[in-house]
């Protein structure tokens, strides 16, 4: 599909997926479409591990689903309960269970169909002073139907999603992070590069393990407990069989593993880690407290642009 109003590109391991829909990107068809696609090809896409969801427009993410196609949708005969979810609520779970790390940039307004496809993502970080959240549709006399009455209660808890719900209320950076909708508000000078070294981090770790992680933490919304912690001690039996797995614990235990030196920097030192040893310049300067974390690209190397 060629596309228009996303761009996505893809520099090492981290795909970057730019919405570019003026004036205030509202979910569309075609905008619909585009994401839906994109996502869909980084899924299946085993040279990435992270997949970061930003917006072109610093003062809106996604402004909400397009009302124009909202009223279009027939009424004259009594609603039914459909045996599967939606075009847009697929998406959200895709984002939701990929088998990619997903982390949403919010610089501006997020609200709508656009919050419930941020809050479907693994990671939410928010600039500190020009996020807003917003669910706005009952104030028009209908209900978050793209997933939003399910997913907003796990992460704020059932009485601050119905604040956000029912009052169709603002809700600002400080108050967000306070609650848990965001991992984290921060200046907006400083939300770019923390979510772009935080993706490198992340993305120089074994994908096999940072896919079953996720799997397994997300089990905790869709399992019982008892169910979750089998399935925990069977994923973490499948990473152990991960030969990059085995052979970075070996790496971490050469570089002096398990000793009191390494274990005081123990963040930044396994950042250093590879498959056939420990990077001697990762590990000087994790010993001494410094470290981005971040993996550059190998050298040469040009970004991927799909969909140009």
């Amino acid at each position: 599909m060629e596309l228009e109003l996303v761009d996505v590109a893809v520099d090492g391991r981290v795909a970057s997926v730019t919405i570019d829909a003026p004036p205030v990107n509202v979910i569309t068809l075609p905008l619909l479409a585009e994401l839906g696609a994109s996502l869909s090809a980084l899924a299946g896409d085993d040279e990435v591990s992270v997949v970061v969801l930003r917006s072109a427009d610093p003062d809106f993410f996604l402004a909400h689903f397009d009302v124009e196609v909202i009223l279009s949708v027939p009424v004259e005969e009594e609603a039914v309960r459909r045996p599967e979810l939606g075009s847009f609520s697929r998406l959200c779970e895709l984002v939701r269970t990929m088998p990619k790390v997903t982390i949403c940039e919010v610089a501006g307004r997020v609200g709508g169909g656009g919050a419930e496809l941020a809050a479907s993502c693994d990671l939410r970080f928010g600039a500190l002073e020009t996020f807003v959240l917003n669910q706005m549709e009952v104030p028009l006399g209908i209900i978050p139907g793209g997933t939003g009455t399910q997913r907003l209660p796990r992460l704020v808890g059932v009485g601050r999603a119905l604040e956000i719900v029912l009052g169709g209320i603002d809700v600002d950076a400080v108050t967000a992070e306070r609650w848990g909708w965001l991992n984290r508000a921060l200046p907006a000078a400083d939300l770019r590069g923390h979510v772009e070294r935080l993706a490198g981090r992340i993305a120089s770790f074994p994908p096999t393990g940072l896919a079953l992680a996720k799997r397994s933490v997300r089990n905790a919304e869709d399992l019982p407990l008892d169910e979750a912690l089998l399935e925990e001690a069977h994923l973490f039996a499948r990473a152990l069989r991960d030969p990059s797995a085995r052979a970075r614990m070996r790496a971490f235990l050469d570089a002096g593993g398990q000793t009191r030196e390494v274990e005081r920097r123990v963040a930044h030192v396994v950042v250093g880690l590879q498959g056939d040893g420990i990077d001697q310049a990762d590990l000087e300067e994790g010993l001494a407290g410094g470290g981005t974390g971040v993996t550059p690209a190998p050298p040469g190397s040009e970004p991927r642009v799909l969909g140009a």
